[in-house]
């Protein structure tokens, strides 16, 4: 799986799950791309086209699905969107936090680490942008930036939880110091986008 970040009580458990690292859940959790979310895709967003590629639902109350677009794999890709769904056990600052978290224990082992939040106290939304990287064994650096929209959800039996819209965009090598450059403009315009964008209307489903 796909993104290099990704979202003990019920709300710990739940928080483990949203922020795990996701290369390590990929085996565990994969479920393809089953429908779960009400949410079959295509999404289209600036101007890009995105099929369902992957989802899981590895405990009752998280659900996560990813879409690509086409000729793009979760292997090797350059652009995604995601949409997850904690239908319990936690808000949009708690989630929001937990993530920051996450992000500042990896500072030490991740040089290119960098983040910022902006909150909508209208609407109760919040948006985390960051950026993270990794190198592979064969000591490929891939660049990764995320944009992370938090809305608050109402499940059917009126528990709130948390829906999450996000961007995923990855260069790999030769490629990633060209990428960070471009992003110092690219991601004003992306965190825009993202802002006013209609959420999808989710119904999860087991």
């Amino acid at each position: 799986m796909r993104t290099i970040w990704h979202s003990i009580t019920v709300l710990a458990e739940i928080l483990v799950v949203v922020l795990c690292l996701s290369y390590a859940c990929q085996s565990a959790w994969s479920d393809d791309a089953v429908d779960r979310l009400s949410v079959p895709g295509p999404i289209n967003f600036d101007g890009t086209s995105y099929q369902l590629t992957w989802s899981s639902h590895p405990s009752a109350y998280y659900y996560k699905q990813e879409y690509l677009p086409a000729g793009q794999t979760s292997e090797h890709f350059q652009r995604m969107v995601l949409l997850e769904a904690i239908v319990q056990g936690t808000d949009v600052s708690g989630a929001v936090s937990a993530q920051i978290n996450m992000l500042d224990r990896r500072k030490p082992t991740d040089p290119t680490v960098h983040f910022a939040t902006y909150k909508n106290p209208k609407t109760g939304e919040m948006i985390l942008d960051f950026i993270v990287s990794k190198e592979s064994e064969k000591e490929e650096l891939t660049v990764e930036w995320n944009a992370y929209r938090y809305a608050p959800l109402k499940a059917k039996d009126g528990k709130l939880g948390v829906l999450l819209f996000g961007l995923s965009r990855r260069a790999y090598g030769a490629d990633s110091t060209e990428f960070l450059r471009g992003l110092k403009s690219a991601r004003i315009t992306e965190v825009n986008a993202l802002a006013h964008y209609p959420l999808p209307v989710v119904q999860p489903k087991n």
